[in-house]
């Protein structure tokens, strides 16, 4: 018979290695876990750290908002960190060279060109202001009280905006008019038809105006009267008006050969006869003279003799003497008493009282007048 090998009756012992490959087996899931949690909390501590030491900072720039973390240690760092760049004339509410809080806020306002109309000249300028009257007062442009702005002040900014200033001058002045006096005539019948003699001078008066005057840029654009004050009244100019009828001496005069002149029947012999004289018109004012009444010599005639409407005429002495009488043709007996720088050779101005006949009278050529001497003719 055959021998059986005899059977185990139990699970032979493990080796060293056995232990050590199970111990691996069963621990290595749990090295694992552990390695990600030990990285998880080393990440997550060293975030820790960082926030801990980090700054938060709060960008406001125009109508963009940001928030950053940073390390930097000064407000010109951070803006370089970020790439954010200032204008030479935006406005930063924290300076460059400010350190950085551990919570800053940082507001950035970006300059709007706008043009400048003011003193007739036209400018580009920048501004980060808000409102026109904002970036007026930034810029320094001063406004007088007066001065007008468009757009209005309160009107917000923006790019290439045109504002109009104009310069307002309001000056108060005083100015002097005169008055002029009133001519009051009265009846006179001592003097002929057409005939005026002044009894009493009148006098110009003087207004005085308080004035108002408006200038906009350099030019007046409104005057307003704000009072008037009569400083001297004027005084009325009295004047005498002719009502006797002219006398008809001398209404016909004759020429006759040889040097004698027939006048109202009486022959009178006569020095000289001049042929195409002209004749004007003059009187004692200062339209004709310069002189005014009152004024000293108004009135008084080259030879000394007042003037009379009638009588006087000026001469030019070279051709008639003065004193003489002489006869012009259609205008009567007429005696020699003044000069003119105009009364030159054959020519004669009549005097008259009133300055609108001398006017009237103008200029008229073509006359004949006869040189009779320094006495006057006589018709009894």
């Amino acid at each position: 018979m055959g021998i059986s090998p005899a059977k185990e009756t139990h699970d032979p012992r493990p080796t060293g290695k056995l232990y050590a490959a199970k111990w691996k087996h069963e621990h290595l899931r749990m090295v694992i876990i552990s390695a990600i949690l030990l990285f998880a909390v080393t990440v997550m501590f060293s975030s820790l750290l960082e926030d801990a030491y980090a700054k938060s900072v709060t960008v406001v720039d125009g109508e963009k908002t940001a928030i950053y973390k940073t390390r930097s240690n000064s407000v010109s760092d951070f803006l370089e960190e970020q790439g954010i760049t200032i204008g030479p004339h935006d406005e930063i509410s924290v300076p460059l060279t400010e350190p950085l809080g551990k919570s800053e806020r940082i507001v950035i306002e970006r300059a709007k060109p706008v043009i400048i109309q003011a003193d007739g000249t036209e400018q580009v300028k920048y501004t980060a202001k808000a409102t026109v009257g904002e970036a007026l007062a930034a810029l320094n442009i001063p406004l007088g009280a007066e001065d007008r702005i468009f757009p209005p002040a309160d009107t917000p900014l923006s790019d290439n905006l045109r504002i109009k200033i104009t310069r307002v001058r309001t000056e108060l002045i005083e100015t002097q008019e005169p008055i002029a006096f009133k001519v009051v005539e009265k009846k006179d019948g001592g003097l002929e038809t057409g005939k005026k003699k002044v009894l009493s001078a009148g006098k110009e008066g003087l207004l005085v105006k308080k004035l108002e005057r408006v200038y906009e840029d350099g030019v007046l654009v409104r005057e307003e009267v704000k009072e008037e004050i009569v400083a001297r009244p004027a005084v009325q100019q009295v004047v005498a008006v002719g009502t006797k009828k002219p006398s008809t001496l001398a209404a016909s005069a004759e020429a006759i050969p040889g040097g004698v002149l027939k006048l109202n029947g009486k022959e009178i012999t006569v020095r000289k006869t001049l042929k195409n004289v002209t004749l004007t018109a003059y009187s004692a004012g200062p339209e004709s003279t310069g002189k005014k009444p009152g004024d000293k010599g108004y009135g008084i005639t080259r030879s000394g003799t007042k003037v009379q409407e009638g009588r006087t005429i000026a001469v030019d002495p070279k051709v008639i003497p003065l004193g003489w009488w002489v006869y012009i043709e259609g205008i009567g007996l007429r005696r020699a008493e003044d000069t003119g720088s105009a009364v030159k050779g054959n020519k004669i101005d009549i005097y008259y009282d009133s300055e609108k006949t001398a006017e009237k009278f103008g200029t008229k050529k073509g006359f004949t007048v006869y040189v009779i001497g320094p006495v006057k003719p006589t018709f009894d």
